[in-house]
């Protein structure tokens, strides 16, 4: 073999090697890391008290504490951890999220997954100066939300997993199928309607599905008011009271916020607001997505609401959310 093909042979096979060393490595690293933990939709800021007192975490507070959209009273995005520098080590660097804040380094943004722990979400952000670090913490808040409440709902479809209702009589109807526990039954199921529920300790926790025809909602004058003429008329004709005439409707003080997302890679409107009984003293927060299913010529409509009277109601309907973002189509 001539010398110039055997040394470019070595070198193929030394990069060769090389790659395979690197990509063993990896794997071995993320075997070997710990478990992460952490309740959900809680986020670890580790920044010094100076300036988590100052601007830069008023800013942060004003991202990630936010009031969430849809909640008859007021509870933050994220129940927020702060944590100074020093302290970010051992046992506190397994936290599921975590947003890492440092002052006096170049200005940087740098995301993380599986940093110190698995699964987790960490994001460093560093600056020179306060006007450094809020300017970037303005402009990647929402890339930032966006990632750690993909690791939340991930989190808890894993959670929800471990003991799954059997849901063959949604495939066989409705042509879907959803990940949700085993304490949840279907309590009313037809060819085009089905009502799952979830009793808790003050209440219970709901899912609805049904159809709407593919060219409904095509004014965007009158989309709002369509899809709460929708949801009422599906609540006279099935969610009814221990009152004689009372039935769920969407509650008249305030409009519901109305949004454009995806579900499954598929276009799909997302209303949020509170819903009440019409002819009677009840009501709570309600998510409703209407998702184009173009393959079955519809649009499939999924709600999750929530009764539960004089407590916080955040992480229920968080729980409803997630388990409409596991759903599958026929």
């Amino acid at each position: 073999m001539k010398p110039f093909v055997m040394k470019k042979l070595f070198f193929v096979l030394a990069f060769t090697s090389f790659f395979i060393s690197c990509e063993d490595s990896k794997s071995d690293r993320q075997a070997m890391l710990p478990t992460s933990s952490g309740n959900i939709n809680n986020l670890q800021v580790v920044i010094d008290d100076d300036l988590w007192s100052g601007e830069v975490g008023e800013t942060i507070r004003s991202h990630f504490a936010a009031t969430v959209e849809g909640l008859p009273q007021e509870e933050p995005l994220f129940t927020i951890n702060q944590l100074p520098l020093n302290s970010f080590e051992g046992f506190t660097q397994k936290h599921r999220n975590f947003l890492y804040v440092k002052k006096g380094e170049q200005m940087q943004y740098k995301p993380t997954t599986d940093h110190y722990a698995k699964p987790q979400t960490g994001i460093f952000i560093s600056g020179n100066s306060n006007e450094e670090l809020i300017g970037l913490i303005n402009d990647k808040a929402s890339e930032m939300i966006s990632s750690f409440r993909e690791t939340e709902i991930k989190e808890k479809q894993r959670r929800m997993s471990l003991a799954l209702l059997e849901v063959k009589p949604l495939k066989d109807s409705l042509k879907v199928s959803l990940t949700m526990p085993s304490v949840y039954r279907i309590a009313k199921l037809s060819s085009d309607f089905a009502w799952l529920r979830k009793d808790i300790r003050t209440g219970d926790l709901n899912i609805l599905i049904y159809e709407m025809p593919l060219d409904a909602f095509q004014n965007e004058e009158t989309r709002m008011q369509e899809i709460i003429s929708m949801r009422d008329s599906i609540g006279k004709k099935h969610i009814h009271g221990t009152v004689e005439g009372s039935y769920m409707i969407t509650e008249k003080a305030f409009a519901p916020y109305l949004f454009e997302t995806k579900v499954n890679d598929r276009f799909a409107y997302q209303a949020k607001g509170t819903w009440e009984l019409y002819n009677f003293f009840m009501a709570g927060p309600f998510v409703n997505y209407i998702i184009e299913d173009k393959p079955n010529n519809r649009y499939l409509v999924i709600e999750g609401f929530t009764f539960a009277p004089s407590i916080n109601k955040r992480d229920y309907q968080f729980e409803l959310e997630s388990i409409i973002h596991s759903i599958k189509f026929k």
